[in-house]
């Protein structure tokens, strides 16, 4: 039993007519009958009533038919699955980001992305490196946004931008106007930190080794409720780059700068090297490169 085969007799079947169907199927009659019947023949049943003037299903010819239709339909989808294929950037692509970029990249990236590839929606799921460690090796997410150092068997991570830290204090504190604050400074001034799991927590501990000592500071897993945390007057905090451009610019906080060197962290993109859409992952790394490069002219 062939494609070829299931087309003839759903031709036949729609034209009544096997000279028809032969036309509209862009072969000669004979060779049509000759298929109808060989495969009449596999088959073990009469598909067809053939009279001098029409051609007829039978009940059996009727059901066997009705299912070549649907084979034939679903045949068409195997090609649909393979020229989508070939396009890498037609389709959903699964892209996974850590809390603390996701709310700042995402809204320059997205719409550079749908200038670039309009028909690559992005399935956004926001979690903690280790949770999106664990799905992009499972396959459930295509590619993740992450800060270095990553670096697990099997998968590639490209290094995106650098995004330096800054001390945010209350538009009252004492440093709003100070040219620069040394790191060792804000373990006394009541510093507010993410959550355990968070890797930002774990590169503001590094820039800032006195605050490892203090196991009491508030803690919380969102940046956006670390600055509302300080404009309140509860203490002091680091922020990245990104949660202080002037879109997220609040008067109740000022931010200042550290002393140098400057504590920074590097933004990656990571996606297994088996992963088969490479310009898919080329147009992400380009476009997040982009508009985080401009920014930081800016």
């Amino acid at each position: 039993m062939t494609l070829n085969e299931l087309r003839y007799i759903v031709a036949v079947a729609h034209e009544r007519s096997f000279g028809r169907a032969a036309t509209k199927c862009f072969v000669s009659q004979p060779a049509l009958s000759v298929a109808v019947q060989k495969l009449e023949e596999e088959l073990g049943v009469v598909l067809f009533e053939r009279g001098k003037n029409e051609v007829v299903l039978t009940p059996v010819g009727e059901r066997v038919i009705e299912q070549a239709q649907k084979v034939l339909e679903e045949s068409t989808r195997i090609k649909e699955i393979a020229d989508t294929g070939k396009n890498q950037l037609h389709g959903p692509l699964k892209l996974g980001v850590i809390f603390t970029i996701a709310p700042y990249l995402l809204p320059d990236l997205i719409p550079a992305l749908v200038d670039i590839a309009p028909d690559m929606p992005l399935d956004i799921e926001e979690n903690l490196t280790v949770n999106l460690e664990e799905s992009l090796r499972a396959g459930r997410i295509d590619a993740i946004i992450i800060a270095l150092p990553f670096s697990p068997p099997g998968i590639v991570s490209e290094f995106l931008y650098e995004e330096p830290f800054q001390v945010v204090v209350p538009r009252d504190h004492k440093w709003v106007k100070r040219k620069s604050v040394d790191a060792r400074e804000i373990a006394d001034e009541k510093p507010i930190l993410l959550n355990i799991g968070h890797c930002f927590r774990d590169q503001v501990l590094e820039a800032c080794p006195e605050l490892n000592a203090d196991n009491h500071m508030p803690r919380t897993n969102s940046l956006e409720t670390i600055r509302n945390m300080v404009a309140s007057g509860l203490g002091i905090s680091v922020l990245p780059r990104d949660a202080l451009t002037p879109k997220y610019h609040s008067n109740l906080v000022v931010p200042v700068p550290f002393a140098e060197p400057t504590p920074f962290r590097r933004i990656a993109l990571a996606y297994r090297k088996s992963f088969p859409r490479e310009k898919a992952i080329s147009v992400i790394r380009e476009a997040a490169r982009a508009c985080r490069g401009q920014e930081a002219e800016a």
